[in-house]
C-alpha cells in the first residue's frame, strides 16, 4: 500500500486518541513501538470488550471487519518484524471467528480467544493471557510498548482505533467516534457521530432524549460516571457508551448491587484494596445501609492504592449515584 504521508505522522497530525478508554495519543504509541530496537514485535487488536452494556467494538467487527483488519495490516507494515493477534472476548470469538479467519488468511494475523473475565481486557493482562500465564496485571512501567508479549515491544489498540487508522490512512477521517446508546431509550444502538458532540447532542441526534426525568451513566456500564440530565453538556468519556435510566423507575440499590457484584466477580484478588474494598462495598449495598464515612475511606484507599485501573475506577459510579441521587431521595 502506498501512503503519501507516513501513517504515524498522519495519526500525530490528526491528534488521534486511542478509543479503548484511556484516550492515549495513538501516534505516540505507534512511534514508541516502532523506534524500540528489538528482533521481534507484536501487535494486538483488543476486542475483549467486557464492560456491561458496551458493544460498539462488536458492532464494528460485525459491520466493518475489513476496515479493522486494514488498520492492523497498516500497523504490520509500519512496525518491522511484527505479527498480530486479534484478542476476542469469548462471545465475539464464537460469533465472528469464521468470518474473520476468512479475512485474515495468508496474513501475519491470528485470532486468540480471551481467557478470564473483564479484567483480562487490561493491556498487561492480555499479554499474560496470550502467554498462558496466571491472570494478574503486571507492574507498569515497563509498558507493553517496550516490554509486552513475551518481553517484546507490543502495540495494543482496540477495535475502534484500528478502524480509524484505516480511515486516517485514506484521508477519510471526519473526527467521528462510535457511541453505544442503551437503557430507557427508544432507539438503542451504536451510532457514528462527531467526537466533539456533548452527551446531550448525541441523545438528541439519535432521537433518544427522554421526555421524562432521567440520569445517565457515561463511559461504561459499570465504571462509568453518573450524570444528571442537567449535566450532559460534556463530551462522552471512556468507551463512548451512554446508558439512560428512568429516574422514577430505577431502584438505585438494585443498580448499585449490579455494579458491586460485577466488581466483586471481576477483580483478580491480587491486591488487598480491590479485593477487600469491593467486598465491603457489596456487603454495605446488600444491607442497603450506607455508612458514608466508611465508604469515603474505602473509596480513598481504592483510588490511591489499587494495583490497576479496575480498583481505581470502582468509586466513580457509586460516589456519583449516592451523592447526586440517593441522598436526595431520602
Amino acid at each position: 500500500m502506498h501512503m503519501s504521508k507516513d501513517i504515524i505522522t498522519k495519526l500525530t497530525e490528526e491528534k488521534f486518541l486511542g478509543r479503548g478508554g484511556a484516550s492515549f495519543p495513538t501516534g505516540l504509541k505507534w512511534k514508541t513501538v516502532k523506534e524500540v530496537k528489538a528482533e521481534k514485535k507484536y501487535i494486538i487488536c483488543n476486542a475483549s470488550e467486557g464492560e456491561p452494556n458496551v458493544f460498539k467494538d462488536g458492532f464494528i467487527i460485525e459491520n466493518y471487519p475489513e476496515e479493522m483488519i486494514q488498520g492492523i495490516k497498516i500497523a504490520l507494515e509500519t512496525i518491522d518484524n511484527s505479527s498480530a493477534y486479534i484478542y476476542l472476548s469469548k462471545d465475539y470469538y464464537e460469533k465472528f471467528k469464521d468470518s474473520l479467519k476468512e479475512l485474515i488468511k495468508d496474513s501475519q494475523i491470528s485470532l486468540f480467544k480471551k481467557t478470564g473475565g473483564y479484567l483480562a481486557g487490561e493491556e498487561t493482562l492480555i499479554c499474560e493471557s496470550i502467554e498462558g500465564k496466571l491472570l494478574e496485571p503486571r507492574i507498569k512501567p515497563p509498558f507493553p510498548a517496550q516490554f509486552g508479549l513475551w518481553g517484546c515491544p507490543t502495540l495494543i489498540n482496540n477495535v475502534e482505533t484500528f478502524y480509524y487508522v484505516a480511515k486516517i490512512a485514506k484521508n477519510q477521517y471526519k473526527k467521528t467516534r462510535f457511541y453505544s446508546v442503551v437503557g430507557d431509550v427508544e432507539n438503542k444502538g451504536v451510532y457514528e457521530l462527531p467526537e466533539s458532540y456533548s452527551i446531550l447532542q448525541a441523545l438528541k441526534e439519535t432521537k433518544n432524549l427522554p421526555d421524562f426525568d432521567f440520569f445517565v451513566q457515561s463511559g461504561g456500564g459499570a465504571s462509568g460516571e453518573i450524570l444528571l440530565s442537567s449535566e450532559l453538556d460534556q463530551q462522552c468519556k471512556g468507551v463512548g457508551s451512554i446508558i439512560v435510566f428512568n429516574r422514577k423507575q430505577t431502584d438505585l440499590f438494585s443498580l448499585m448491587k449490579k455494579w458491586a457484584d460485577f466488581f466483586l466477580e471481576e477483580n483478580c484478588d491480587k491486591c488487598i484494596p480491590c479485593r477487600e474494598g469491593s467486598y465491603r462495598i457489596a456487603e454495605m449495598i446488600k444491607k442497603e445501609k450506607i455508612d458514608k464515612k466508611i465508604l469515603d475511606d474505602l473509596f480513598l484507599v481504592l483510588e490511591e492504592s489499587s494495583f490497576c485501573a479496575l480498583g481505581r475506577g470502582i468509586p466513580l459510579p457509586f460516589r456519583g449515584l449516592i451523592t447526586k441521587l440517593l441522598n436526595e431521595q431520602k
